[in-house]
């Protein structure tokens, strides 16, 4: 069988958290979709082979970070799916414990079906039989090079329409299958990542104590290889484990609640308090008063100061005292904006989202709800949305375009730093981005100035 795990135009309603990276590789209650899928090809899905389908300038990142190789555009002279057809999944998917018996059943059945998400229509998952496939081959290829159209204002003006993607083929075909009773949960704005996050941390964290090889350091607490614990340590598993990967450091001092689980090589300063449910990537600097967020491989929170209910991604670095505010002071629910829209989320806390390599100076404060783009630099009271590749100053009337060059240059020293070597793939990343966002820029210039 063949697994094509897409995305869909949907994937952008996540920005920043997904600018940088495929969806399938967004961090939620420590577990990403990509590896429950790799989880999966090695034991109950066994001999399928595992293809992702995403943005164009993410397909060298997707082969040489999560070695995955991009879905056919076209079918081929020889049909890729005759040992057992197609399961489509789709990258938005919430990557929970329980969807593995999901995709599994999926995956089983013989005849092809596809589940729709309720709220927006899209395709969650489908399968697609070989036998469909075969009969279908015509449908599924493109069709003949298109004659142009005349435009009705000037006869040598033509509108071609672009040609789908062979995944674009198949989901459209996947719409029109028979739908399966059985139901997934996909993200469709960036605070679902934060609410799912406090739904299923404790219920991942479990899973991966039982499927993991670690040591029961104390009642709860389990840890890998190479893990350093200070002294004077304040341990609580009542709401669940505790779970440190290889190599992590933690200083004197510190408290610890579970459920958390802290990646490969992390550092936990002292006197540093991490609560009610913390997912740390590898190689995390992390410090002060942190409490239900999911932080990204890579960034730096070290110093003393406030994180609550948010998402950093990677290659951030929050100065001594950065805070944010996840709570209203009329303790009411809290809206978002994302892109101009407005989103009632019915979430009483909810911090902010932070994009790739963005920065903040010491002392910032931002304010609840807010929504950072990736490349920014932030100093003083974060009272708005920030658009991405900008120096956010407002406070002091200091908003300024952050060039692309200027944060290729500190990508490479902050990977140097880091040992990382910088590719010409995340040079060109940051280029891409730069490109891309010009428009979110363009649109937040009235409240910028």
């Amino acid at each position: 069988m063949q697994i094509i795990c897409f995305e869909d135009q949907l994937a952008s309603h996540l920005f920043p958290i997904t600018q940088s990276r495929p969806a399938y590789a967004v961090t939620c209650a420590s577990l990403r979709l990509v590896d429950r899928l790799k989880e999966l090809i090695r034991g109950p899905l066994a001999g399928s082979s595992l293809l992702g389908s995403v943005r164009s300038y993410l397909t060298e990142i997707q082969q040489l970070d999560f070695e995955l190789s991009q879905a056919a555009t076209e079918i081929g002279d020889k049909w890729p799916t005759d040992d057992g057809g197609i399961l489509l999944v789709n990258a938005r998917l919430v990557p929970r414990v329980a969807l593995d018996a999901v995709l599994v059943k999926m995956a089983q059945e013989d005849r092809s079906v596809s589940m729709v998400d309720e709220h927006d229509g899209s395709i969650l998952i489908a399968r697609l039989t070989a036998a469909d496939l075969a009969a279908r081959r015509s449908e599924l290829s493109p069709p003949p090079d298109p004659v142009p159209e005349k435009s009705s204002r000037s006869r040598s003006k033509s509108v071609v329409a672009p040609l789908l993607s062979l995944t674009d083929r198949l989901v459209q075909l996947a719409d029109s299958l028979p739908r399966s009773p059985t139901t997934a949960a996909a993200f469709h704005w960036p605070h679902d990542i934060v609410s799912w996050h406090m739904n299923e941390m404790r219920e991942s964290i479990e899973w991966r104590v039982a499927h993991g090889e670690y040591r029961q350091h104390a009642d709860g607490v389990f840890v890998n290889e190479g893990v350093s614990l200070g002294e004077y340590l304040s341990i609580n598993v009542e709401n669940g484990p505790i779970l440190l990967e290889r190599n992590v450091k933690v200083g004197p001092f510190c408290y610890l609640e579970g459920p958390l689980h802290a990646g490969a090589g992390t550092r936990v300063i002292e006197h540093s308090a991490l609560k009610d449910g913390v997912s740390l990537g590898h190689t995390v600097k992390i410090g002060g008063e942190v409490e239900a967020s999911v932080i990204e491989p890579y960034t730096n929170k070290q110093h003393h100061g406030f994180l609550g209910h948010s998402y950093l991604g990677s290659w951030i670095n929050l100065g001594a005292g950065t805070c944010n505010s996840d709570l209203k002071n009329t303790y009411g629910k809290i809206n978002m904006e994302y892109d101009n829209t407005k989103i009632a989320t019915g979430m009483q806390f909810l911090g902010c989202f932070i994009g790739d390599y963005s920065k903040s100076a010491i002392n910032t404060s931002i304010f609840t709800g807010k929504v950072i783009g990736v490349c920014s630099m932030l100093y003083g009271f974060v009272t708005s949305n920030v658009p991405s590749f900008v120096n956010y100053a407002r406070l002091f009337g200091q908003t300024a375009l952050l060039p692309a060059d200027v944060m290729i240059s500190t990508q490479a020293k902050m990977f140097a730093r880091r040992k990382v070597q910088q590719r010409e793939c995340d040079k060109q990343l940051i280029l891409d981005m730069y490109e891309q966002s010009a428009t979110e820029r363009e649109a937040a210039e009235h409240y910028m100035l």
